[in-house]
């Protein structure tokens, strides 16, 4: 069976790359998800309306290929991959964080990525056309204390731009969105468990807001989609303007909003 636009999601059960899956199947793509065991259900697939669900870990290489395989066998040649698998780091001194932990997040959030890149990349080089969005994140830009996590998606953006110009002569597209604070169920626990707080989150953003998830995929489809058919290697941030806010610190923060003319 061959569909104009096979789209896996890695980590696609939830937060950002479950918007990833409602945006894709709202477009009309086959939509396959993969993520870890206990994560998906068969009415889950009923309800979002995506064509399958497959178990996939990103930290076991066979499994990365095997599921390749099977999503081309079972639906076609695969035309477009988001990487959304990953996870999130408690923030600890470099004292307290475990090398068990940070080569766990390493291994996830970089190894994970670039490897799911490759399979599915050289498979989309081999037919001549294709498009990869990664997942980074604006802390891989900024100096943060979060000496695991920052660090691998510093490497995704690195990995963006290597692998685009490896593969843009031969149809592949790589692109990455680096998502700000968004609110996630992951977020939005480590609110309710007081381990974050909202305002120190959006506070210093140029818009004072955090990003929804659904925000997030909307600008990945963009990259995904034929209008960014010239676009390749970027990353793109989606911060309600935190990069271009916290700077402003040093001058007393971002300017509130004008006053509305009557």
């Amino acid at each position: 069976m061959s569909h104009k636009n096979i789209t896996v999601i890695t980590g696609g059960a939830s937060g950002i790359g479950a918007a990833c899956v409602r945006h894709h199947v709202k477009r009309g793509d086959h939509v396959v998800v993969l993520d870890l065991p206990g994560t998906w259900s068969d009415a889950k697939t009923k309800k979002t309306g995506v064509a399958a669900f497959y178990i996939c870990d990103v930290l076991k290489d066979q499994t990365v290929h095997d599921s390749a395989a099977l999503i081309e066998k079972n639906h076609g040649p695969v035309t477009g991959l988001i990487n959304c698998a990953g996870i999130l780091q408690r923030r600890l001194p470099p004292e307290q964080l475990t090398m068990t932990e940070w080569d766990r997040i390493t291994a996830v959030d970089q190894r994970g990525t670039y490897l799911a890149c490759a399979v599915y990349g050289s498979r989309m080089a081999e037919l001549g056309h294709g498009a990869i969005v990664n997942i980074a994140s604006i802390t891989g830009w900024r100096s943060i204390p979060l000496h695991a996590y920052a660090p691998a998606k510093a490497a995704v953006i690195s990995m963006t731009m290597c692998l685009a110009a490896e593969w843009g002569r031969s149809g592949v597209r790589v692109n990455a969105v680096a998502p700000g604070y968004t609110l996630t169920e992951a977020l939005q626990a480590m609110i309710d468990r007081g381990d974050r707080n909202p305002a120190d989150l959006s506070g210093q953003s140029a818009m004072g807001r955090l990003v929804m998830p659904d925000e997030v995929a909307d600008s990945v489809g963009f990259l995904l989609s034929p209008a960014a058919a010239a676009i390749t290697g970027v990353t793109l941030p989606v911060d309600a303007g935190w990069l271009c806010g916290t700077t402003w610190g040093t001058y007393g923060g971002v300017p509130p909003a004008r006053p509305l003319k009557p």
